[in-house]
Parts: structure tokens; C-alpha cells; sequence
């Protein structure tokens, strides 16, 4: 979206706050009005009338050029009243009461009695620090009014058919007054939902500036700063077993902070869910920081790590192999029991565990004094079933189709699963199909979340073409001289089924369709079970530490996964590939670091906000779990769930290599050299 520019379009800046709490107490943007070049200022109200974390948009500018506009900000005079903030909950007990929210329990049997009874207890404290959204392409927009009551947006956004009523309803417009465009899109991973503050000021500026476009997208400080977090969590956790390694009892006391907003849901113990005792708190700790906003499968990475870490220490101190202690308990993961120890055994296949496993702190082969290998492994689970979606699928005279729909592409294949879909239902080629999506004047299809893209679309375009090529076999039935429902479409010819003999080409067929193309309009819900939810999946990390400089290399690591049916291999595969760089990533760079002085974030640039590059990742295997028992399931979605493992699995590996847990994530070198 960024690469888009309007005929005469004029640029935004925005005056955000320095202070991470604060009242305004008065803004002057008298000079900036009157500076070369600018074509509108506005004063944003403050929401509640205090500001809550750094970065809050304060002042919209317009102007004809970029540095125009920041010119124009810098003039702006602010006068502001701080107040006291908090920025940084590891240490719980620093919390202001009043940024403590209340405490959710629950208890399952008897925890206590279980406990009691265990023959080895571990405990042990956990964590995951607040990590930032980076997209490639950062968050924004060019907007502009087409007439009085119209707008259109090209939006970098993971949600086209929402975007637009809510962008109509901020400007007091009905839903079909803004007209969102998208072609691509630089990344989403759960931060680009809804259009943004930044979105509605900036349509409101183009309207003082008499509805001229405006570009705006946001600096990489400010997308780091104010774009979305993932949650930190933090935990005391506690697991009981017997000396066979019968897991019996969990007890988990948890907090983290989204910023200014809640946690989020959470489930402790994570895929081990049928612990017969578990005893579970958890609260959220408000601080002074941009809200959270879904990141790439909310919160399961980190409850990952409290849980996979606290299980691979129970496995230590018993001197057991993990992976023998994950599969005697496998049970304990419900429904997917039997998939989750498929996918174990086919990854320790895969990274040869049993043949590279030592105990914690020997050292796997290839150790040397300075240098320590270890495996670590870890399983989880998603939802992903198939999200609401509408599109039109139309056969043209001269033999092509075309599917409409208001979705987006994120880079899942979104455009790759409408083609081959209608293809194969038709039985034509790929390249006789066009694909048009991302905008709002298509049938409404669900924002790319949950990783419900794929189910959604998927049978919204199968349902759609079924009904189309069914319009289209009445058409040419009676020429035939069979009924409609004796037909089929195969190979590139409309036949009689199973007789090749009595058949026409695609072509034809659809040359009998006259001037009007064929239109069905195909909905998912509807009718039948097209797709599915649920997933399990297990990875396996080969790490070796410099237990000199704290440096973690990564050597192998390998991930299995299901997703009912596979629509397309390789882009399937491309989504596990991808959901492992990020995992290493959060796992050794990503951490948001706040200021408790300032309350400023304080590695908001691409220097000191470290991402993995591509000699930090290693070699990296995926192998896709299909067939009898996964294919007939349908498609189930697939972006989030390969995210979840790799920090835990990671971590565990770092701990079998140096014989000692760092306890949270990112394992930065300081960290290791710590513990």
C-alpha cells in the first residue's frame, strides 16, 4: 500500500506525546498553521482527558510535502502536566494498586492433597517479555474524499470488509460510504484489524483540505512504539509427578501486562489440559504502554513457555528424557492425544533425537568446552476453524472465470486457494481464472485473524463454483441430451460422467451461456461441513551455546504440523517456514524495552529492536501430517498454530545444552551468561 500515490496528494505527521502519562494543558498551533506548505491542522482529543503511554497522536498535520508536515509538528507548542506512570511489570509487587486488576482463579481436584502426595516436585519462574508488532510495511493509508459523502482508502489492513463501515461510521457516513482498496499488503500478523486513530484523523484532515488525498504511514519508532504488543507473561509455576513420571498435579500464578489493556484469555496448563489437579491465578497489571493487539496466535506462545519449560525441568530433575515424559503423558492433551505422539515420533525422526539426546548439561554430540549443544522440544494446539466469507464466482461467454471477495492477502495464499479452488472445481487451468480481492465493493469475507482465512474462502469459492458450473450444466444439458445431473467437469470438457465419449470443451460449453455471464454468489456458513478446527503440532530445536559470549546458534530445527487438508503444499509449507523465523526471533532478539524514567521505549529502531537474519535461523525441516484421519477434515487454519512452539522448544534446548533454565525469553546472551 505504501508503494500507492494519488493524483495531488498532500502528506500527514502526526505530534505524539513524549510522556508516558500526562494532562495537556494547552496546545498552540498558531506558527504551524501559517508555515509553506500546509493545508490543515487538527487538535486530536485526548480520550478519558489523560494521556496513557508515550506516543499518543496529539495533532494532525497536512502538508504538501513530508518534511513540510514535520516542519509543522516541530512548531507546535504543548504544555502538559505529568503525572505518575509505570511502565515495567516483571516485579509484580512495584505495581500501583490501582494499575492491578483482580485476580482470576481456578481449581481443578485437589491440588494441594496432590501435591502432598507427588513423589518430585519442580518449581520454577517463567517469563516472556513484552514483544512489539514490525511489519514489514508499517501501518497507514491514503485517503481522500471522492465528494462530499464519499471516501475511498487504500489501507494496509488485514481486514478490507470491515475497515470500510468503520471508517464510514467515525465520519458519521453510512457503511457503504468508504470504499476500502487493497491490493497488497506488507504484513498484518494481528496488528492491522481496524483502521486506526491515525486512519480517522487523517480522513478528517483531507476533508478540511477539501478532500485531497493524504498519505500517511507511520515511522518505524512509532510503529514500534504505539502499533501493538504481544502480552508479557510472567509466571510461578509448580508441577507434581510420581517417580515413573506420571504427571498429577499443576499449579500456575500468572501476570503480564498488555499495556493499557487486558491480558487476554489464557489456559494453564497449555495442551496438557487434563492434569487431574491444577490449581491456576492469573492477573493482568496495567502499565503506561500502547495497548496489546493480536499477535500471530494471542497468547499461546507464552503460555508455551510457562508450560513446556516447567514440564522439561520436571523431566531434569527426574532424569528422564522429555520426549519419553511427553509421550507417557500424551493422554493428558484430550482429543488430539494420538496426533500429538504421530507428531512427536515423526520429529524426533526428523532431528535424530534419540541419537543426539544427553541429559541436561552434558552436552549433546559435538559439545566442546566452550561450546554446548542441546535438544529441546515443545508441542502446541489452535483453533483456526473457518472464518465467515461471501464471494461471487462468475463463468464468462468466452470461457473464463472470474471470483470476487472481499478478503485480503496477508502472504497466507489467499489468492492461491480462491484459484486453484474454482480451478478444480471447472476442471480448467489455473491462469483462465482471475482472482479479485481487497475491496470493499466485493462480497463481504472475515478480517485475516485466527488463522480463519483459508476454511472461510475456501468454501465460500467451492460452494460458489459448484452452484455456477451447475448453472451452467442446464445450459447445455438439453444439447447434450441428459439432464444436468449427469454431468461433470473434467479435463477441460463438460461430459456425460464417466463417458469422455459425450463430451464438449469448456469452451463451448460456456458459449452456449449467451451475453450474461453466470453469477452464484457462494457463503460460508452453508450448507454441509467444508472445513474444520483444530490443530496440533510439535517442533524440535537443535541449539549450540557459547557459554563464553552467551550466544545461542541455532543448527536445526524442525516442525510438524496439521492442518486437515493441505490446499496447496507449498504455500502451507511457506507458513510453517515463516511462523519459525518468527518463533526464532521472539525466542533469542525480540523485547521491547521501556524506560522506567522516562517511560519512553527505548530500542524503538531497527538497530537495537533485534530480528533474526538469515544466518541466525539455521536449516529448518517442516513435514505436513496428511492423509486418511487429517485429509478428509478440510482445510484448518494454519498461520498461527507453527508460532507457538518455538520459543519453549528453544528455551529447552538452550537448558539441555548449558544445564541450567534462563528463565524467559528472549535468551539474550546477557541472560544466558546470568544463569
Amino acid at each position: 500500500v505504501d508503494d500507492i500515490n494519488r493524483p495531488g496528494q498532500a502528506y500527514a505527521y502526526f505530534l505524539r506525546s513524549p510522556h508516558a502519562h500526562a494532562k495537556v494543558v494547552s496546545i498552540d498551533t498558531s506558527v504551524a498553521e501559517k508555515m509553506p506548505g500546509v493545508k490543515a491542522v487538527k487538535v486530536i482529543d485526548v480520550p478519558g482527558g489523560e494521556i496513557q503511554w508515550a506516543g499518543l497522536e496529539l495533532v494532525a498535520v497536512a502538508a504538501e510535502t513530508e518534511q513540510q508536515a514535520e516542519d509543522a509538528v516541530r512548531a507546535i507548542k504543548v504544555q502538559y502536566e505529568k503525572l505518575p506512570h509505570f511502565v515495567n511489570e516483571v516485579d509484580r509487587s512495584k505495581a500501583p494498586a490501582a494499575y492491578l486488576r483482580p485476580v482470576n482463579a481456578r481449581d481443578v481436584g485437589e491440588p494441594e492433597k496432590a501435591f502432598a502426595e507427588a513423589d518430585v516436585v519442580v518449581e520454577g519462574f517463567y517469563g516472556t517479555d513484552v514483544i512489539t508488532h514490525c511489519c514489514l510495511e508499517a501501518h497507514g493509508l491514503v485517503t481522500e474524499w471522492t465528494d462530499e459523502k464519499n471516501i475511498l482508502a487504500h489501507a494496509s489492513s488485514q481486514a478490507v470488509s470491515a475497515n470500510g463501515p468503520q471508517l464510514a461510521q467515525a465520519m458519521g457516513l453510512p457503511a457503504s460510504s468508504a470504499r476500502i482498496k487493497m491490493d497488497h499488503v506488507g504484513g498484518g500478523f494481528g496488528s492491522k484489524f481496524q483502521i486506526d486513530p491515525w486512519g480517522i484523523e487523517m480522513t478528517k484532515v483531507s476533508k478540511q483540505a477539501g478532500g485531497k488525498p493524504i498519505k500517511y504511514f507511520l515511522d518505524r519508532d512509532a510503529e514500534l512504539a504505539v502499533a501493538g504488543t504481544r502480552p508479557s507473561f510472567y509466571g510461578n509455576i509448580r508441577v507434581g509427578a510420581k517417580k515413573d513420571g506420571t504427571l498429577t498435579a499443576w499449579e500456575s500464578d500468572v501476570w503480564g501486562s498488555g499495556g493499557v489493556g487486558n491480558l487476554g484469555a489464557q489456559q494453564f496448563p497449555y495442551v496438557f489440559t487434563r492434569f487431574p489437579n491444577i490449581r491456576n491465578k492469573y492477573q493482568t497489571v496495567a502499565t503506561n504502554v500502547g495497548a496489546q493487539r493480536a499477535w500471530r496466535a494471542p497468547n499461546h506462545p507464552q503460555m508455551a513457555v510457562l508450560t513446556m519449560c516447567a514440564i522439561d525441568d520436571l523431566a531434569a530433575k527426574l532424569g528422564m528424557d522429555p520426549l519419553d515424559l511427553f509421550l507417557k503423558n500424551i493422554e493428558l492433551a484430550g482429543a488430539r492425544a494420538v496426533t500429538y505422539k504421530d507428531e512427536l515420533l515423526k520429529a524426533a525422526e526428523m532431528i535424530e533425537w534419540k541419537k543426539n539426546w544427553r541429559a541436561r548439561g552434558e552436552g549433546a554430540p559435538g559439545s566442546t568446552k566452550t561450546v554446548k549443544r542441546g535438544l529441546g522440544l515443545s508441542i502446541h494446539t489452535w483453533q483456526g476453524g473457518p472464518g465467515a466469507s461471501d464471494c461471487d464466482v462468475i463463468i464468462n461467454p468466452d470461457g473464463t472465470a472470474e471470483v470476487r471477495c472481499g478478503t485480503q492477502d496477508l502472504g497466507v495464499g489467499a489468492r492461491t486457494v480462491l484459484n486453484i479452488v474454482v480451478a478444480e472445481t471447472f476442471g480448467i487451468p489455473l491462469d483462465w481464472v482471475k482472482v479479485s480481492i481487497g475491496d470493499t465493493r466485493y462480497p463481504v469475507s472475515g478480517g485475516s485473524g485466527g488463522s480463519t482465512t483459508t476454511g472461510g474462502i475456501s468454501s465460500s469459492s467451492r460452494r460458489g463454483s459448484v452452484d455456477a458450473l451447475g448453472l451452467l450444466f442446464e445450459k447445455v444439458a438439453p444439447t447434450m441430451g441428459v439432464t444436468a445431473d449427469k454431468l461433470e467437469a473434467v479435463g477441460g470438457k463438460i461430459q456425460v460422467i464417466g463417458d469422455a465419449t459425450k463430451s464438449m470443451t469448456w469452451k463451448q460449453a460456456c458459449a452456449k451461456i449467451g451475453v450474461t455471464p453466470i453469477t452464484a454468489r457462494g457463503k460460508q456458513p452453508g450448507q454441509g461441513t467444508l472445513a474444520s478446527a483444530g490443530v496440533g503440532g510439535c517442533q524440535m530445536a537443535d541449539v549450540s551455546v557459547d557459554i563464553e559470549t552467551g550466544i545461542v546458534k541455532m543448527n536445526k530445527f524442525v516442525a510438524v504440523q496439521d492442518c486437515g487438508l493441505v490446499m496447496d503444499l507449498k504455500t502451507a509449507e511457506s507458513q510453517v517456514f515463516g511462523a519459525m523465523i518468527m518463533g526464532v526471533t521472539y525466542a533469542l532478539y525480540e523485547e521491547k524495552i521501556m524506560d522506567d524514567h522516562t517511560g519512553r521505549m527505548l530500542n524503538g529502531n531497527m538497530e537495537f529492536y533485534k530480528l533474526a537474519g538469515l544466518r541466525d535461523i539455521g536449516e529448518f525441516k517442516v513435514h505436513m501430517m496428511t492423509g486418511p484421519g487429517y485429509d478428509e477434515r478440510g482445510p484448518v487454519g494454519l498461520g498461527e498454530p507453527p508460532t507457538n512452539s518455538p520459543g519453549a522448544a528453544i528455551s529447552n534446548a538452550v537448558a539441555n545444552a548449558i544445564g541450567v533454565r534462563v528463565s524467559t525469553i528472549p535468551l539474550t546472551p546477557a541472560r544466558v551468561l546470568e544463569a
